[in-house]
């Protein structure tokens, strides 16, 4: 009895002293990812022309441990085109994801960009916002000769 007893006991302390090895791992690995840090999730272009400048700029940062690379930037419409860093963004280090919305298009804009990359939050969904107007008919220059010609007849 006193065995068995006595190898329970070690049996306890031996499980015990793995379970309290295996949680620190946990914690560490988290740390040790990259995490990608936007200093705006949304870009307002409020109201603007048919054919103005339609290119804004999301902001990010990499506020991990190691580093960040961003594996895909897709849009939610062919009218918006992302483009992104393709070399790894060290820790502590900034860039920046542009994106071109093609301001052709009449009415409101509301589209978004899903990043993917191997940061602890992996898939970062951002958006665009805002209003085109029809650019106002520009009024078609008159001949001097007609205007002369309709005043003398």
């Amino acid at each position: 009895m006193k065995k068995l007893l006595s190898v329970f006991i070690m049996l306890a302390f031996v499980f015990a002293g793995v379970a309290q090895d295996k949680a620190p791992e946990k914690t560490n690995k988290k740390v040790k990812e990259p995490q990608i840090t936007f200093e705006s999730l949304v870009y307002d272009y409020g109201n603007i022309m048919q054919g103005d400048n339609g290119e804004c700029e999301f902001v990010f940062k990499n506020t991990g441990k190691t580093d960040l690379i961003l594996t895909n930037c897709r849009s939610s419409c062919g009218c918006t085109v992302p483009s992104w860093p393709k070399d790894p963004i060290a820790p502590g280090k900034k860039a920046s994801i542009k994106v071109k919305y093609n301001t052709n298009r009449i009415g409101a804009i509301n589209k978004t960009i899903t990043v993917e990359s191997n940061a602890i939050n992996n898939r970062v969904v951002l958006s665009i916002k805002g209003n085109v107007a029809q650019k106002p008919l520009e009024a078609a220059p008159q001949n001097e000769n007609s205007s002369v010609k309709s005043a003398t007849r």
